[in-house]
């Protein structure tokens, strides 16, 4: 059985990132945040909750990139221009070359966990554009946090769909 999702709340104690508003650009016909925004801003969210793990945003450029493999998406609640948004992150595992990763969406305005990104992602050799293993640094860093991360009181709610090979 799938856990139930975590509370706003225990997503709130969690670092913020890419907070905003939904800006007017973003809404679709149907009066709301469209759908691709959706995973742009969660995955936004993520990288910048990789920069303190040493992977920084100008990381192709010293020889590596983060590539995503992988991704289970799951809509919970509409958000409209204007609402405050931020994204929170859970890092789950990795293995030589892959890591695995929550990104939650928090409609702000309204206090409710509004998406979900379940992420598999790759370390690549930007000379080869090929899979790489993890430099040992953010190797460390990543294996540090998703301890930390795996001491959170909910269980992370994983679609049952993705897992790091």
């Amino acid at each position: 059985m799938k856990p139930p999702h975590p509370s706003y709340e225990q997503l709130a104690a969690l670092p913020a990132y890419a907070e905003q508003p939904v800006p007017m650009a973003f809404e679709d016909a149907n009066g709301h945040l469209n759908v691709r925004h959706y995973t742009g801003i969660a995955s936004e969210g993520l990288d910048e909750s990789l920069v303190a793990l040493g992977i920084p945003h100008n990381w192709p450029a010293r020889g590596h990139a983060c590539f995503s493999a992988e991704h289970h998406l799951t809509y919970l609640a509409e958000m409209r221009t204007g609402d405050m948004m931020s994204t929170r992150v859970r890092l789950l595992g990795r293995s030589e070359r892959a890591a695995h990763a929550l990104a939650y969406l928090l409609d702000e305005s309204h206090q409710r966990l509004s998406f979900v990104m379940e992420e598999i992602f790759l370390h690549i050799d930007m000379e080869t554009r090929r899979t790489a293993p993890w430099p040992e640094d953010v190797a460390a860093a990543l294996d540090k946090r998703i301890a930390e991360d795996a001491t959170l009181p909910w269980a992370p709610d994983v679609s049952g769909s993705l897992a790091l090979r």
